[in-house]
């Protein structure tokens, strides 16, 4: 089955001004991936499904824990041991019997957090975990789409929208990876109403940003302090003096960022057009390769390169490319383990090459 943004269950935001009927349609057709089932994502998650949001993708590698339920209320005592993705796509299930969720009981990580996020419209945040939250916003940076983020500890909490394409980001607000997670739930503590009206937020701007309704909070961190029951608002802008660090890709991939090993969008575009243009490789999936190519590739998806390493030259200048970047780098290294000396790959993949070098390419 699938959502009907017609249906009798959404009726009252339907009526909202400015939400209607196209509203209602947004969602139906939108997909958000939440990172964290565990107290913000037990808020944000059953709002997010109950509103109607077509496909929610869940990311978590943890497992219920007594200590959770308090707060966890995605769970319950009979989930105790499972793993949190699978326990909360349960619980929304049947909430939602007829949205699509997907439960992935793994970490994200650099390597597989790209092809998440093809088709994804929101990124959300709900780990609460500094160094996941730079991944998320870096990653969401080279897709081009929101990060919505949060945090609840003790007392208190913040939340905020990162989108680089509008001018802002995380790394805006805190520039430097903080490496010290500093207090967390295990010492403190935190009230659980605190992850509802936190989780509440984020569930709203995530509906916002895909409704067009309201202003996001872009720029801007709402802070919220539950002892006092006040609100506060921090702005903060980008600093266009201040120095941007490196790509996701530099500085997550392996260590392929050697001129030698490297070749930007604007130079291949060079080279294919010179007297003795470089072989390309793509090694991307079918369906992305249907829907955009550099004229003249060689296509070899990534799983098959192993079997098929002998349909390749090794003696010839030869550049991989996939769609950002993350996959060429690991199967250049792949290549260069098997004697293949004069290959590079193409930095920012397909995409930047046709944002940079050919606008004439499809960008997906």
């Amino acid at each position: 089955m699938s959502l009907d943004p017609a249906s009798p269950r959404f009726a009252r935001q339907r009526i909202l001004a400015g939400f209607g009927s196209d509203g209602q349609a947004a969602l139906a057709g939108a997909q958000v991936l939440v990172i964290g089932a565990g107290g913000l994502g037990s808020a944000v998650l059953p709002l997010l499904a109950a509103a109607g949001v077509g496909i929610l993708t869940i990311v978590d590698d943890d497992t219920v824990a007594e200590s959770n339920l308090h707060r966890q209320t995605l769970h319950t005592a009979g989930d105790l041991g499972r793993n949190k993705a699978e326990s909360a796509a349960d619980s929304l299930r049947r909430l939602a019997p007829d949205a699509e969720i997907r439960a992935l009981a793994q970490r994200f990580e650099p390597g597989m957090t790209f092809d998440l996020l093809l088709d994804v419209d929101v990124l959300v945040d709900a780990t609460d975990n500094p160094a996941t939250r730079y991944l998320a916003n870096d990653t969401a940076t080279i897709r081009g789409i929101p990060l919505v983020w949060g945090s609840a500890l003790a007392y208190a909490g913040q939340v905020g929208v990162a989108w680089d394409e509008k001018g802002v980001d995380y790394r805006d607000l805190f520039p430097e990876d903080e490496t010290d997670e500093g207090d967390t739930c295990d010492v403190v503590g935190v009230l659980p109403s605190v992850c509802g009206v936190i989780g509440g937020m984020m569930a709203t701007e995530v509906l916002k940003l895909l409704t067009g309704v309201g202003e996001p909070l872009l720029g801007r961190v709402a802070a919220y302090d539950a002892l006092t029951g006040r609100t506060r608002e921090i702005e903060y802008r980008r600093d266009p003096e201040a120095p941007r660090p490196g790509s996701l890709e530099e500085r997550t991939a392996p260590p392929v960022d050697a001129p030698t090993r490297t070749i930007t969008p604007e130079a291949l575009h060079d080279a294919l057009a010179g007297p003795t243009p470089p072989v390309l490789l793509d090694i991307r999936e079918p369906w992305e390769a249907e829907l955009v190519q550099i004229p003249g590739s060689v296509f070899i998806p990534m799983s098959h390169i192993p079997e098929r390493i002998g349909e390749l030259d090794s003696d010839v200048e030869m550049v991989v490319y996939c769609h950002h970047g993350v996959r060429s780098a690991r199967v250049l290294e792949y290549l260069e383990q098997n004697g293949f000396a004069h290959a590079r790959h193409l930095t920012g993949g397909i995409d930047a090459y046709a944002a940079k070098a050919d606008p004439g390419l499809a960008r997906y």
